[in-house]
């Protein structure tokens, strides 16, 4: 079902040079090809997998059941990205959650949150009056920061021009750079001196200092600092924590900030809608088709890439929507990189302390610290359920297990159930669930994610720990699907199972990402670009790592 419409044979690709071509069909190189597409050039996508999307995918790894395997919830695609292409015309359907969050706890309370402000204010009130007044204004403040990072995340950093080019380019150059620092002066000066201040503790603090300053109530701190560090080995009390918090609630849903949504029929479709979108723009997407090598001039130019079957194909333009470690260290054939550029691309953090199951169950786990009795899904069901993660300590003693080198004795976990809102992902009474887990080392010192009695006995502690707020739920599960970090390595492609490409450290963004001096797109390689997650603005279904550099590409190529 998900490669309708994609060639599956690399004879498309014969014969011809390209003016364009795009090293993996992840959403963000999908993205890159449809705008490279839309203004008249030639683009080959090349997906190393059966199946396009990335991280962005749907499986049916049980029959009946649709996995979004790896990324399973929406909201930081750029609206941008969505009008431009059209999604909703090529698919794109969006499954709006409310309550969006939902923390039950061991002492038979429960907090639920969302975009229901009357809500919020009822069940923050059965913690903390405090805490509900204060509420409105910490969103308020998270909102007008997300509003300064807006056009940081829509353009090219302003990066010290690379190579010798033409005068009305280097022209160009400086005026898109005066133009860049002009704005942030502009927005800066309508922040305020004390909007500024404040957006920076957000941005160098730990998480735990920022939720501390603004609340008291455990449950209501430990489940905001979730957002800080999912995906990444931190915990709370990592400084600049803060800003990956800030990361994960700057998208929206249809014109809602900061709300989440499920995509009907699974995250592939968000990658489906994209692929559609370049295709008819006049793009060809190759399936099964691995780059092993970048074909490189004596002068130093990309002429193509080499396939893992030693087809050559042709083009002196290539975006690698890989990571950066993948691109630079084994497609870039050796010697061709400056030192200094390789050093820090090998000794970036590509650390991973996640793990995915994903779960067919016969039956909706039934919490029972709320008596919220619905025939089928309820308000418990619908938004991202914080399992072992009632304070902030928990998650730091989780995490510091895996500094350890322990898979955490009490994972922090959030668990989500796609099929309460989408019934075309699981058969009628059955369900999909989703548990994204932390911490988990790519090595473990005490057994190894090669064996299958270690995996098998970590996912009994994960269900076993549900079992604590959902009595039964270990006996619903049909069957799983479990990716550590060295399967989100091997299989999707994502260096040291890190999710995002690389961390996304305060020396890791914007001008330092991937490295510091290569921050817009192009690299030391003439003719390569980078296109992924590992380039700015980072991580996550945002789609915008792609249509900037796409941007960056048709510049070089038009003037």
């Amino acid at each position: 079902m998900w490669r309708r419409g994609f060639c599956s044979s690399t004879a498309a690709l014969n014969n011809k040079k390209w003016d364009a071509l795009v090293i993996g069909g992840g959403h963000n190189g999908l993205t890159a090809a449809a705008y490279l597409a839309q203004s008249g050039l030639s683009v080959a996508v090349l997906e190393r997998r059966h199946l396009i999307g990335g991280a962005a995918i749907t499986e049916e790894l049980i029959p009946g059941f649709k996995f979004s395997r790896c990324s399973y919830l929406q909201s930081l695609l750029r609206p941008s990205i969505i009008r431009d292409l059209e999604l909703h015309r090529h698919g794109l359907k969006l499954l709006k959650r409310s309550p969006s969050s939902f923390t039950p706890c061991l002492d038979g309370r429960y907090l639920l949150l969302g975009p229901d402000a009357e809500l919020n204010h009822s069940e923050i009130s059965k913690f903390s009056k405090r805490d509900a007044d204060a509420y409105p204004s910490y969103e308020n403040q998270l909102e007008k920061f997300c509003k300064f990072m807006d056009p940081l995340i829509d353009s090219s950093p302003p990066e010290v021009h690379q190579g010798v080019s033409s005068f009305n380019s280097r022209l160009k150059h400086r005026l898109h750079k005066s133009e860049f620092w002009a704005h942030c002066l502009h927005q800066s000066v309508s922040m305020g001196q004390q909007g500024l201040v404040d957006f920076m503790d957000l941005l160098l603090s730990p998480a735990s200092n920022v939720l501390n300053r603004w609340f008291e109530s455990e449950v209501l701190k430990a489940t905001l600092a979730t957002d800080a560090v999912i995906g990444t080995t931190a915990n709370t009390q990592t400084p600049g924590s803060g800003y990956v918090l800030l990361h994960h609630v700057m998208g929206e849903t249809d014109g809602d900030r900061g709300i989440w949504s499920y995509v009907e029929g699974g995250m592939g479709s968000v990658s489906l809608a994209i692929g559609n979108a370049a295709k008819e723009a006049g793009a060809t997407i190759v399936t099964n088709a691995e780059v092993s090598k970048l074909m490189i001039d004596d002068s130093g130019t990309v002429t193509g890439v080499r396939l893992a079957d030693g087809t050559q194909v042709h083009s002196s333009v290539v975006l690698s929507n890989a990571t950066p470690y993948k691109t630079f260290m084994d497609l870039v054939p050796e010697n061709l990189l400056p030192d200094d550029f390789s050093r820090a691309v090998k000794n970036s953090d590509y650390s991973s302390a996640t793990t995915k199951i994903n779960l067919a169950v016969d039956k909706l786990p039934q919490f029972k610290c709320c008596n919220l009795n619905y025939p089928e899904a309820g308000p418990q069901h619908m938004g991202t359920i914080h399992i072992g993660s009632e304070t902030m300590e928990e998650i730091d003693t989780a995490s510091q297990d895996a500094v350890n080198g322990l898979p955490s004795k009490r994972p922090v976990i959030e668990m989500t159930i796609p099929s309460a809102l989408d019934k075309t992902i699981s058969p009628p009474g059955k369900h999909v669930i989703n548990l994204f887990i932390q911490y988990t080392p790519y090595k473990p010192s005490d057994g190894s994610w090669e064996d299958p009695a270690y995996r098998e006995s970590f996912a009994q502690r994960c269900f076993k720990q549900i079992d604590e707020y959902a009595p039964g739920f270990s006996s619903s599960v049909i069957g799983y699907d479990m990716l550590a970090p060295p399967d989100l390595e091997r299989i999707i492609g994502l260096t040291g199972g890190n999710i995002f490409h690389g961390a996304m450290g305060l020396d890791s963004l914007f001008l330092m990402r991937p490295v510091k001096g290569w921050s817009n797109y192009r690299t030391p390689v003439r003719g390569l670009y980078l296109c992924g997650s590992g380039a700015h603005p980072g991580g996550g279904v945002m789609g915008a790592p792609g249509r900037n550099a796409a941007r960056v590409v048709i510049d070089d190529i038009k003037g």
